[in-house]
């Protein structure tokens, strides 16, 4: 109570601290911010921003972060006086509330490098998002639990755009120096994972040599781990929730010099097209203690209609890691034998799956390419590429090179081997071919975590310079390369060399401070 009072906060018997997650639900559905489902999840609607707001996300331009940090579209600076402002305005904004909900929290799987963080929030909705994804602290760990970082929490605090130094009336603002992530005007809970997220994302790499990453992994029988990289749509969190395999976790991680570990204590899963069928894992977890945002109920019942997506297409539950049944306790794995760049290549180009080199999985990992297909966003109506920095720029406040170099000096030293593995189209581009099958997917990855694709032989894509295997299998031969299923070779061939040149124009703004190695491995456009 003494801490909240320092920042400002009241503390009063209106504070509840560590509450369960019955009692936040209840306090949820009693203020009228939530209903249960079925299945016993609360679920809640996120009001204006059903997803983050990347153009809002700041960090403090201050000594430590002013020559470290890569300003640019994502990283926004904003001046230490702004941030003092908008803390004023939060704390006197939560003192005012009738209740607040504290929890004191962990980031960081690893004991080495754990984080202890403290989260204060003016709706326990968003309480409940923190109780699931960050990692909960026994009780004797809570004795002395001194917050290292704190994350205040306002979605009904309306900014002044004028005095606050924002660009509209919501921001989500770090500061490095204050070791505080302020969140206003929003009530989307996405915000508050991936404001630690950044955060490690600075310190990790910075201060631990320790190569952070969005990503899913999951363990082998044999204590082989494994690491999906890949944006939304790929299959990063399908083709991870695999049930002869051990899951660490599905988008956060970090990779040490002896280990893979879980930034957090839950999964934030899309809901979209959700079937017990496809993901039942996911699919089951939707229970009591899980938070649902953004569903709709068919008419009449309390049953989610996961193909409802006219509120978002961006659905979402988060719950604790220990309902996925094959879920690894502590979250924490050995340092990795294989890595899967996962794309939907909408223009059926990229091979089913490729063997990369270091110095190509440096080049594709800085890339961060994806292609986005019709129905997926307002206004898409053919392919349309999308390239985010090391499969997660939103959330990435060093030059993506040091991650990419970080990546490479791993590879090597680890004897690490990169796929690359289209989820996306074959025999055409969207609307002319046809979908890779996911039994197709799943047992081209199977092959190589098993070591079957070691032996096979392969042949060089003309383009992008990586490696396809001949065969294997499961799979039909004449998928394996691309320019062999579409019925004109030719027109392959353009294509291939237009997605290059997207790859060459989208590279540029990283060639300063990226080393020649990498530079080289860029596909080869074609006259």
């Amino acid at each position: 109570m003494e801490q909240l009072l320092s920042i400002g906060l009241k503390a009063t018997e209106d504070v509840h601290y560590q509450a369960d997650p019955e009692e936040l639900a209840a306090a949820t559905v009693r203020n009228g911010q939530g209903v249960f489902n079925d299945t016993g999840a609360l679920v809640i609607q996120t009001g204006e921003f059903t997803g983050r707001s990347p153009k809002d996300k700041f960090i403090v331009l201050d000594e430590i972060s002013e020559g470290a940090v890569h300003w640019n579209e994502f990283n926004l600076p904003i001046h230490e006086e702004y941030f003092f402002q908008v803390k004023k305005q939060l704390t006197s904004y939560l003192a005012g509330c009738p209740e607040l909900w504290v929890r004191d929290a962990f980031a960081c799987a690893d004991q080495r490098y754990r984080m202890p963080i403290r989260v204060v929030n003016e709706e326990p909705a968003n309480n409940l998002f923190a109780f699931n994804m960050f990692i909960r602290p026994t009780e004797e760990e809570l004795e002395n639990f001194e917050p290292e970082w704190t994350i205040l929490s306002a979605p009904g605090l309306k900014l002044d755009p004028a005095v606050a130094g924002t660009r509209q009336h919501n921001a989500a603002i770090i500061s490095f120096k204050y070791k505080t992530v302020l969140i206003a005007g929003t009530g989307y809970t996405g915000e508050t994972k991936k404001g630690i997220f950044t955060v490690l994302n600075f310190i990790l790499p910075k201060e631990h040599h320790v190569l952070s990453m969005h990503c899913s992994a999951n363990m082998g029988k044999k204590g082989d781990t494994a690491l999906f990289f890949g944006l939304s749509g790929t299959g990063k969190t399908t083709l991870s929730a695999d049930p002869s395999r051990q899951l660490i976790g599905d988008d956060e991680h970090g990779w040490s010099d002896t280990t893979i570990f879980n930034f957090e204590g839950g999964c934030y899963a899309k809901c979209i097209n959700l079937s017990q069928e496809k993901e039942p894992e996911i699919f089951n977890a939707i229970r009591a203690g899980a938070l649902v945002e953004n569903t709709r109920f068919y008419p009449g019942t309390q049953t989610i209609n996961f193909e409802d997506g006219s509120i978002t297409e961006n659905t979402r539950v988060s719950y604790p890691l220990d309902y996925i049944s094959n879920s690894v306790e502590p979250s924490v794995g050995p340092t990795p034998k294989h890595i899967f760049f996962l794309t939907c290549d909408a223009y059926g180009v990229l091979p089913p799956i490729a063997r990369l080199s270091p110095e190509q999985a440096m080049y594709q990992f800085i890339s961060g390419y994806t292609a986005k297909v019709a129905g997926t966003e307002a206004g898409i109506i053919e392919p349309k590429s999308t390239f985010s920095a090391c499969f997660g720029a939103p959330f990435i406040p060093l030059h993506p090179a040091l991650y990419a170099e970080m990546l490479g000096e791993k590879l090597k030293a680890q004897e690490v081997q990169v796929w690359m593995v289209n989820t996306g189209w074959t025999g055409g581009p969207y609307g002319v071919g046809n979908r890779i099958k996911l039994s197709y997917t799943r047992a081209m990855i199977s092959a190589a975590l098993t070591g079957k694709l070691d032996t096979m032989a392969y042949e060089r894509h003309p383009v992008f310079g990586m490696e396809m295997p001949v065969s294997c299998e499961g799979v039909p031969a004449e998928l394996l390369n691309p320019r062999a299923t579409w019925a004109d070779p030719m027109a392959y061939d353009q294509k291939a060399n237009e997605l290059a040149k997207q790859f060459v124009q989208n590279f540029k703004k990283y060639e300063a401070g990226t080393p020649a190695a990498i530079l080289a491995a860029a596909p080869v456009i074609r006259p």
